[in-house]
């Protein structure tokens, strides 16, 4: 069963930049194979390079809803795939004392008190659906299980109802930042792709093109000090988010050059760290890059 959104390669690229998101050659590949094999899709890469907006992005040039699921340290079953409305369930329990207990629990655990999440509201949507599963190495190994009847079967077992099985598949997209280590069961169903920082030329086109009024040769200077940050022993390197971030604070500051007053002024948008900063101003050579 697959999603069917796109026609080819060349077709995911020209629609992904029409949203604004730039995708190198593999990034394309890949998204066109998970829809086309009707596979999750796994990706991996350091915070901020854009694992979240892709499947934003196929979301809206799909004209498909987003159901997000937000991973953390904690989040179990009843967060992930459904609860019971139990307040609803112990009202109606008090309104039905004169039936039985079987008349009572037959109704209770029907339609009408369950609290569908995000992997059940994905998996019963008969409209164009694309479930995002954000940072799932912060969240326990055990709900990797959870995620593993999902993924195989595209199916939830609710004990009180039964099996329900998607009858239209969604666009799944994972998103680890590698915190840990994701199971080999997990990755054996998902299609895997890694988003690292891009090269240089096309950075400066992300730039250009989230950051309009930014001028040409500015952009180009921007990329490169990030690349040189980059390079260096950081806490924590630049993303591509923050490079964007950078760029609109030079154009907020009307900066036409970058020279050391303004990089050292402004080392705060791009480095998260007081020690990086400090390593970047002692470090950092302008001239050389």
């Amino acid at each position: 069963m697959t999603t069917g959104y796109f026609t080819s390669v060349d077709d995911v690229a020209e629609r992904l930049a029409a949203t604004g998101y730039l995708a190198s050659p593999a990034v394309a590949t890949t998204v066109f194979l998970a829809d086309r094999l009707g596979k999750p899709l796994l990706v991996e890469g350091p915070a901020g390079v854009g694992k979240t907006e892709l499947a934003k992005a196929v979301a809206r040039i799909a004209d498909a809803r987003l159901v997000r699921l937000q991973c953390y340290e904690g989040v179990d079953e009843s967060r992930a795939l459904y609860e019971w409305n139990h307040a609803k369930q112990l009202l109606r329990i008090t309104a039905g004392r004169e039936e039985s207990w079987d008349e009572t629990r037959t109704d209770i655990f029907s339609e009408e008190f369950l609290l569908p999440r995000p992997l059940l509201t994905a998996i019963r949507s008969a409209d164009p659906t694309v479930l995002l599963i954000d940072e799932t190495d912060k969240a326990d190994i055990e709900v990797e299980g959870l995620l593993l009847e999902v993924l195989s079967d595209f199916q939830i077992t609710v004990p009180e109802l039964g099996t329900i099985t998607a009858t239209r598949r969604p666009f799944v997209v994972l998103t680890s930042n590698a915190g840990r280590e994701l199971s080999e069961a997990l990755r054996r169903r998902c299609l895997f792709l890694h988003i690292g920082f891009p090269e240089e030329e096309l950075e400066r086109r992300i730039v250009t093109t989230k950051v309009p009024g930014l001028d040409q040769a500015l952009a180009t200077s921007v990329v490169r000090v990030v690349g040189a940050l980059r390079a260096m022993d950081l806490r924590k390197a630049p993303s591509v988010a923050e490079t964007i971030d950078w760029a609109r604070t030079l154009l907020a500051l009307g900066a036409d050059t970058l020279d050391e007053t303004v990089v050292r002024d402004s080392l705060g948008v791009i480095l998260k760290h007081q020690d990086d900063i400090q390593k970047a101003a002692a470090k950092l050579d302008l001239d050389a890059v």
